[in-house]
């Protein structure tokens, strides 16, 4: 490679544009405009239906390119339903074609990127690592496996101890892990993973699709005299919704103007809204869910944006990723979400925190918020906004990745 040159990159991820995904085309692309050569392997869209994506048909090897990043597809067996065995079917299958073809196909990277969950692929590119000697990064979004057990989508303690093994041993083999909080650094270092060995890179929003943004309102979101505050996302058990709808009950019992929007899907929303029917919640209102590019319209009409957690040692090392699109938005927070998000909304001074799952205390927020002056609230939301930029945007993300990519592609790999 020319000393001068960028590296090439392989990014290897199951998940990848068409589908919702963190690090998809956006990360991709900034990388080809800072020069690198990157491949993006990865499978055929499915997720997360299960279905996979119009246009797009299982076949050996399917080669596409987008904005100058190179798109390979592979197969998998394609399912995303509760199906335990079709679930790590789907996980396992991409793996083993990402394998095959990282070790046989390829071409040389001069380091590899590879994205978790799930953690079949970072199996997959381990064994690349070795078989091609090609430096490895490993972007840990979820902890397995207390992922697993803290959203219910595994409960048989043996396989979870086996799934945290698999991930040790990932995790000695990689050059360099990223992670998106300090909480999980701390947590891997428990774990006995070297400190020097893990970086903390913050997510990044879809700040295209958020910072220009389509649709209109809908017809049914309150007025300006209400106070509007958006919830916006998935509504599954992670989150935890039903404090939401008891401090709208104790708001509306104090004579509050606030109102609750819920946009979003999931498995809670039919529950969540019989729910607020039997509590004759006059002051929530469920909208259904938009595509990204709307769904900037909806958090800009808001006064104040919600992120809410259940109260799980988990979530308080986690920083779900609408904290970072509603601080792109420039809107004021209210984080119910105890630990690193709490923090990171008390170092951007950009809102106010509650108790994750405690009812009075989430109300009482959100009345504190509505009293604020309008410059105070408008004050945070710059705050927010600034902060993003600064310390939690795309160009700063990438930057990092960058330097990253850069200073390992120049060392000797050896195994760890």
């Amino acid at each position: 490679m020319n000393s001068a040159a960028k590296p090439r990159v392989l990014l290897l991820t199951q998940w990848f544009d068409p589908e919702p995904t963190f690090k998809g085309l956006v990360f991709a692309r900034e990388l080809v405009r800072q020069g690198f050569d990157v491949e993006v392997v990865t499978g055929f869209p499915n997720y997360p239906g299960g279905k996979v994506y119009a246009g797009y048909k299982i076949k050996l090897i399917q080669r596409e390119c987008i904005d100058g990043v190179q798109i390979t597809r592979l197969p998998l067996y394609p399912n995303h339903d509760q199906s335990a065995i079709k679930r790590v079917l789907n996980y396992a299958s991409f793996a083993a074609s990402a394998l095959v073809y990282g070790l046989f196909t390829a071409k040389r990277a001069d380091v590899m990127y590879a994205y978790h969950p799930p953690l079949t692929v970072g199996v997959a590119a381990s064994l690349i690592r070795w078989g091609r000697r090609i430096p490895l990064v490993y972007d840990i979004q979820d902890m397995w496996p207390d992922t697993l057990r803290a959203t219910g989508m595994l409960h048989n303690t043996r396989a979870l101890a086996l799934v945290g093994r698999v991930c040790d041993w990932v995790y000695k083999r990689v050059d360099q892990l990223v992670v998106l909080s300090p909480g999980f650094k701390r947590m891997l270092v428990q774990r006995g993973v070297l400190e020097r060995k893990i970086d903390v890179i913050y997510n990044w929003a879809d700040e295209s699709a958020l910072m220009a943004p389509l649709g209109a309102v809908p017809a049914v979101f309150p007025g300006s005299d209400r106070f509007r505050v958006v919830f916006a996302g998935n509504m599954g058990k992670a989150q935890a919704l039903d404090a939401v709808l008891d401090a709208a009950a104790i708001l509306q019992a104090r004579g509050s103007r606030a109102s609750l929007v819920m946009l979003g899907g999931g498995v809670e929303v039919s529950r969540l809204k019989n729910r607020a029917l039997e509590m004759k919640l006059g002051n929530v209102v469920f909208l259904p869910p938009v595509p990204m590019s709307e769904v900037g319209t909806v958090l800009a009409a808001a006064d104040v944006l919600l992120v809410h957690l259940r109260k799980d040692p988990l979530f308080e090392i986690t920083i779900p990723s609408k904290t970072q699109a509603y601080m792109a938005v420039g809107k004021p927070l209210l984080m119910a979400v105890n630990g690193d998000a709490a923090d990171l909304v008390r170092q951007a001074n950009c809102g106010l925190t509650a108790e994750s799952e405690n009812p009075e205390a989430l109300a009482d927020a959100v009345v504190a918020l509505e009293a604020m002056p309008t410059v105070e609230l408008k004050t945070m939301g710059e705050n927010a906004s600034r902060f993003y930029r600064e310390a939690l945007g795309l160009q700063v993300g990438a930057a990092k990745f960058a330097a990253l990519f850069e200073s390992l592609s120049h060392k000797v790999r050896g195994a760890k």
